[in-house]
């Protein structure tokens, strides 16, 4: 056996989902765990057996024994964060967004080139069991040739975190964008956004953003493709949802309308509900379980994600595994940087567009920028 890849969990909310899988990935030892609340940060790491505990982001980063580290802080704090930990030497890889504006996704970007370690946005809709299925019939050629693609997220986040308070539908789309542009395996090139309806004066005015719901159409680079993107926050009825929808001339995937419900396939006019597999078997035996279950499963402690999001399909253990042997593999990771920043990017420019009345906005093009 190799040596193990030494990983530092940064941020203890949705981040003690990660714990038990690094800690029975047979590649990883979760060394450190860091966060603000030192009560809590004692009381996950008295549960988990964890004993380097840090209150202090900066001290973590001085500690030479840690290769890699999974940030699942505050949006507001990814950007630095990241930064920071690329510059000390770090394999980085932080929950979504990437960062909240275009210039700190290029400074991510630079950090990352400068270093030459890892970074990954460890994007849960690229490795949900729905993605991984519909990726199949992809693959397989069943789909047959895509002719376009529909995205949504739409949640209520009345009871989160202050710093979601007015945020910009489109400022966390990565959801709903994703798996579109990984299906098409191209990149968002130009993007026609308008906001629709309004939200409460005091939810606008923290963000100077009027809008109950923003609804993008996007041109995809080097592709005759275009795909479609609705995202809502606030004061808009409905039930949780990420869903994509993939239209193909052989067959097509459609996303259920409710939770509850089966998504349906489509072979020409003709449409069945199926039944999504589980995909735990592309990973190492200790971690497949983690596909199905987690630290949040009973009532009393229940993080918001999962009362949300369901899990999020599976996908946790499936990201860890890809951070981890990308690492191991010596590979950039998917996403790496550059995909992260334009999936990012691709609703950063999607709120711009909105701002402006429907004006198109282009998107940077950054593996350009830096000569890829």
């Amino acid at each position: 056996m190799g040596k193990k890849i030494k990983i530092a969990l940064v941020g203890l909310g949705f981040g003690a989902e990660f714990i038990p899988i690094y800690q029975n990935h047979p590649d990883t030892e979760l060394v450190a765990i860091c966060q603000r609340s030192k009560d809590n940060l004692n009381l996950i790491g008295d549960r988990f057996n964890i004993a380097k505990r840090y209150t202090s982001f900066e001290e973590l980063l001085q500690d030479d024994s840690i290769d890699a580290v999974h940030i699942n802080s505050p949006i507001p704090d990814h950007a630095e964060q990241s930064i920071a930990a690329l510059k000390a030497g770090k394999h980085t890889a932080c929950t979504v967004p990437m960062a909240t504006s275009i210039e700190d996704c290029r400074r991510i970007i630079a950090a990352q080139q400068e270093s030459g370690k890892n970074y990954m946005m460890m994007e849960t809709a690229v490795y949900t069991r729905e993605f991984l299925y519909v990726k199949s019939l992809r693959d397989s050629g069943e789909l047959g040739r895509i002719q376009f693609l529909r995205g949504a997220h739409q949640q209520e986040m009345a009871g989160w975190p202050g710093y979601w308070e007015g945020l910009p539908p489109m400022h966390y789309a990565t959801h709903a964008v994703s798996p579109l542009l990984a299906l098409a395996e191209k990149e968002a090139e130009r993007v026609y956004c308008l906001g629709s309806g309004q939200i409460a004066e005091r939810l606008a005015a923290v963000y100077q953003s009027p809008f109950a719901v923003e609804s993008a159409l996007f041109r995809l680079k080097d592709s005759n493709l275009a795909m479609e993107v609705t995202r809502s926050l606030f004061e808009t009825s409905r039930e949780y949802v990420e869903s994509f929808d993939v239209y193909a001339d052989k067959k097509s995937f459609e996303w259920q309308q409710l939770e509850a419900e089966q998504p349906v396939i489509f072979n020409g006019e003709d449409g069945a509900r199926i039944q999504i597999p589980d995909y735990a078997h592309l990973l190492p035996e200790g971690i497949r379980k983690y596909t199905m279950e987690g630290i949040y499963d009973s009532d009393e402690n229940q993080h918001l994600s999962f009362k949300q999001g369901s899990g999020h399909g599976g996908s946790h253990p499936h990201l860890a595994h890809e951070f981890v042997m990308s690492i191991l593999e010596q590979r950039a990771p998917f996403p790496d940087a550059f995909t992260s920043a334009n999936w990012t990017c691709a609703g950063l420019c999607a709120h711009i567009s909105a701002m402006q009345n429907g004006e198109p906005v282009q998107l940077p093009d950054f593996r350009t920028e830096f000569g890829q």
